[in-house]
């Protein structure tokens, strides 16, 4: 992972593309722009025998296809060709920002360069770079994301809880119009939050906060510090994405207790009442289910944390 900080002043961890992944990208590209390079000069053959007309239509095929591709793709689909799009990977700014079309052309001129003239420089570029950036990555102020990466289901588990003065307000949050992206920033923050100057810690505190609040109600009670009311939220958040994990497990197998052996290589289960009879809110409209025992790592077992005790 490495460290974007926004315009905002917001800390994103994002995960640069693979060397591997970008040549399988990049090849899936050179796939298609042969492809259409063979059919237009196919078209152009049949359709005029004047060898001037041809090298102009072969020249002006050769421009669109190693230039005006990866430009105008990247530009449409915010950072993506075909190649890309198959292997889960994106273009973005240094500033955590989408790809412009500037930035697109500025990489598509320099990398038939580097990629199709002196292939050794865009990989020498590559692989010294921390964020993996060849030389038109350099010139457009870009770098290439793993996009497609393993969703996190326990935002900041390691920090958020509710502080003991706002479980009764948690109970009642609102979270459906919380983003990933936001509760990234957030639980980014809480992480390094000890590292932070207190300047920092309090404006970027503030900042996040008010976009929190802007996609969850209830807003917190009066005088919520910025830092216990994101710690909370996450808190809620993760301890309702773990009620519905528990809500669709399927139903435990029958017991001893009812007179029955469970199936081989099951271990014995006591069936458990949804995740609200174990003090965890369920979610409006949730069904009652049964679902294996909690684990210990798990929101509601195994000694509380301490609460978040925000600095003086």
């Amino acid at each position: 992972m490495t460290e974007v900080v926004t315009g905002e002043a917001v800390v994103l961890d994002v995960q640069p593309a693979s060397y591997p992944g970008r040549i399988a990208a990049l090849l899936i590209d050179l796939l298609v722009q042969v492809a259409f390079l063979i059919a237009l000069v196919g078209i152009a053959f049949a359709s005029s025998p004047d060898f001037a007309i041809l090298r102009a239509i072969i020249v002006a095929g050769l421009i669109v296809t190693l230039v005006g591709y990866p430009a105008i793709f990247e530009t449409l689909s915010r950072g993506k060709t075909l190649g890309k799009m198959a292997l889960g990977l994106r273009v973005i700014g240094d500033d955590g920002g989408p790809e412009r079309f500037r930035q697109a052309l500025v990489r598509a001129l320099v990398g038939v360069v580097e990629i199709y003239m002196f292939p050794p420089v865009a990989l020498i570029s590559s692989m010294v770079s921390a964020r993996g950036k060849r030389l038109g990555d350099v010139f457009a102020g870009t770098f290439v994301i793993q996009e497609r990466v393993p969703r996190r289901s326990d935002l900041a588990a390691d920090v958020a809880v509710v502080p003991p003065p706002l479980l009764g307000w948690a109970q009642a949050l609102e979270l459906s119009r919380l983003s990933d992206q936001t509760a990234e920033a957030a639980g980014s923050y809480l992480r390094r939050f000890h590292d932070l100057t207190p300047a920092a810690r309090d404006g970027l505190g503030l900042q996040l906060a008010t976009a929190v609040a802007a996609q969850v109600s209830p807003p917190p009670p009066a005088g919520t510090p910025p830092a216990a009311y994101l710690s909370a939220v996450l808190a809620v958040r993760r301890q309702r994405e773990h009620a519905r994990l528990a809500a669709i497990r399927p139903a435990a197998p029958p017991t001893a207790a009812t007179g029955q052996h469970p199936a081989p290589g099951q271990p014995d289960q006591a069936p458990v009442t949804s995740p609200s009879a174990a003090g965890q809110p369920a979610e409006a409209g949730e069904p009652e289910a049964t679902a294996s025992p909690q684990p210990a790592d798990q929101p509601g077992s195994g000694p509380e944390p301490p609460p978040f005790t925000p600095p003086a």
